[in-house]
């Protein structure tokens, strides 16, 4: 089972349960690892959630029916079609909605009794602290490295654990960092992969229950760290394939040398995670100019010479075409350089608008010198503003 980790939740924070919420929660005050004062502690308990999304969602659910006191919620987007595939937190009704306030509301219509903080934010270097200070566990539902090494170091610079899970097509993986009792994030991944080397959820796609199967595994987690318990995933990594149904472990050791958790740490703040990421190439030194999707569609409307450059997968392409656009692979659109014409704006398109933006850059370092935009949002934000059957661009290049 694993040594014991104590409640991170002191017994002057508990008071006694009522009537009413002794018959809500009883089947967790039968258990005797949760019995009565655990549930106390989960009344007690501060929980932030970073990201309302495909993760954030059976945490929340799930947090708020386990009777957690206060769910913070840290999230800038809005809900869109494309999310209710796997964010059932999330309904159709609540499309173009604030996703921190559709989420909020459905948390107090299951349990009206729990707090509901609504941190409508990007979280960055410049606030991170000052949101998740004064809370007692941090669930990570992000889909992006920045943001994690973000969450990862302001956990560890306070002190407070947090509860890590990601997805990408049939795969997850769920642990906990607690600074105090084993490893960190950077521990387990020094370093973030090369930019665009791994494709974001709405490039690479996600099997719709995946998120509710290790969302589930870190409400799990955050419960047994709040009510205090053996077998926690502090120090160990659980890896699970929806599609082959299998999980595996892989255990974690803390780095001495790690940077921000190790004994001779030189990170002591919060950096740029953007850079650290590497998500600021060299080539971007010069602004990218960017066509949001009604700009580009005026343009093609208007009629004038356009070159229009896909880098996106061949099955994102299927999905949804641009007809019109030339296809080129990311990693071969500087080879090609030289037969773009100069004297011609240039569009480049992925499916989000990222990868693109390190096209672009290729495409500069290699001396291509003629007028480059980065359509905004990409593919999929051309879609949601546009709609499908509109991006003639036949004949214009």
């Amino acid at each position: 089972m694993g040594r014991h980790i104590g409640s991170i939740i002191d017994d002057s924070r508990l008071r006694g349960l009522s009537n009413e919420e002794a018959m809500r929660y009883s089947r967790h005050i039968l258990l005797p690892e949760i019995g009565v004062k655990g549930q106390e502690r989960l009344r007690a308990a501060k929980v932030l959630l970073v990201g309302a999304g495909g993760l954030g969602s059976p945490l929340a659910l799930y947090l708020a029916a386990a009777g957690v006191g206060t769910i913070g919620i840290v999230d800038f987007d809005i809900v869109e079609a494309s999310n209710l595939q796997r964010q059932i937190i999330h309904s159709t009704g609540g499309i173009g909605k604030a996703k921190a306030a559709s989420a909020g509301e459905r948390i107090k219509s299951l349990n009206p009794d729990v707090d509901v903080v609504e941190h409508m934010t990007r979280l960055t270097s410049r606030n991170a602290l000052d949101i998740i200070q004064g809370y007692d566990v941090v669930a990570d539902g992000t889909d992006n490295y920045p943001t994690r090494y973000l969450v990862n170091d302001a956990c560890v610079l306070l002190g407070i654990p947090s509860v890590y899970g990601s997805v990408s097509r049939f795969e997850g993986q769920a642990s906990v960092f607690h600074p105090k009792e084993g490893p960190c994030y950077r521990c387990l991944y020094p370093a973030p992969p090369p930019p665009g080397t791994v494709p974001a959820c709405g490039e690479a796609g996600v099997m719709g229950v995946l998120p509710g199967v290790v969302g589930a595994i870190q409400a799990g987690e955050a419960i047994k760290l709040i009510v205090g318990s053996e077998g926690s995933l502090i120090g160990r990594l659980l890896y699970f394939d929806a599609w082959g149904m299998k999980f595996r472990e892989l255990k974690l050791e803390k780095d001495p040398l790690c940077p921000i958790c190790g004994e001779n740490r030189s990170i002591h703040e919060l950096i740029d995670y953007e850079q650290f990421c590497g998500l600021k190439p060299s080539g971007a030194d010069e602004p990218i100019e960017a066509l949001s999707p009604h700009e580009l569609k005026a343009r093609l409307d208007a009629g004038g010479p356009i070159q229009i450059i896909d880098i996106r997968a061949p099955q994102e392409q299927a999905l949804a075409e641009f007809p019109g656009a030339r296809a080129l692979p990311p990693m071969q659109v500087a080879g090609h350089a030289g037969e773009l014409d100069e004297g011609i704006d240039t569009v480049v398109l992925c499916s989000i608008g990222q990868r693109s933006i390190f096209a672009i850059c290729a495409l500069r370092e290699a001396g291509y010198r003629g007028r480059l935009f980065n359509l905004a949002g990409g593919v999929n934000a051309w879609l949601r503003d546009i709609g499908e059957g509109k991006a003639d661009n036949e004949g214009r290049s």
